[in-house]
């Protein structure tokens, strides 16, 4: 199934743009999340870097066949249970793990929203890795990887220059795309 995803890429026209880190490890922030399409735009754009992307899932995805599928497009099972606990289930997988690129939208919805989930911030934060944002160019079919961010603990001063970047692409559904400090 990743090949096909894969596959949809490559004959679709999209390229990847810009740099990431020479890193095992590292947390890509995509934005803005506006469409189930973006998944395989930023798969896809990673790929395309010579690397294999990860993503979160809920236990239950993982189990019987579908669970071979999620694992597959490089899924990692949590216990969504216990929410308090997601950030370090991650950081615990990604010290276990020699070469650990995660995928998380900041948004964590399709729809619009000014407030952004700031797990990715936290797990970047715990695990000792950089932050790299990336995002869409729907018109240019181009997935565009920007700053590189290294978290300090102080979120707004550190994610300002990711926010500037990703003010600058352009949704699948440019209606649905908010940033914090965004009227609602």
């Amino acid at each position: 199934m990743l090949w096909l995803l894969l596959q949809w890429y490559k004959r679709s026209g999209w390229t990847a743009h810009g740099t990431i880190p020479e890193t095992r490890k590292f947390i890509i922030v995509g934005a803005p999340h506006t469409s189930n399409w973006d998944f395989a735009v930023f798969v896809g754009t990673v790929h395309a870097k010579g690397h294999r992307a990860r993503f979160i899932g809920k236990q239950s995805l993982f189990r019987g066949a579908l669970g071979g599928f999620m694992r597959a497009l490089g899924g990692v099972p949590v216990d969504r249970r216990a929410p308090q606990d997601l950030v370090s289930q991650i950081v615990e997988q990604i010290r276990l793990q020699d070469d650990f690129i995660l995928i998380v939208a900041a948004e964590g919805t399709r729809d619009r929203t000014t407030r952004w989930k700031t797990g990715f911030y936290q797990i970047a934060l715990g695990a000792g890795i950089p932050i790299v944002c990336a995002g869409p160019d729907y018109p240019a079919k181009r997935g565009i990887f920007g700053p590189i961010i290294h978290s300090t603990g102080n979120y707004d001063r550190d994610m300002a220059p990711a926010f500037a970047f990703f003010r600058t692409l352009k949704p699948l559904h440019p209606e649905r795309s908010a940033f914090p400090g965004d009227p609602e």
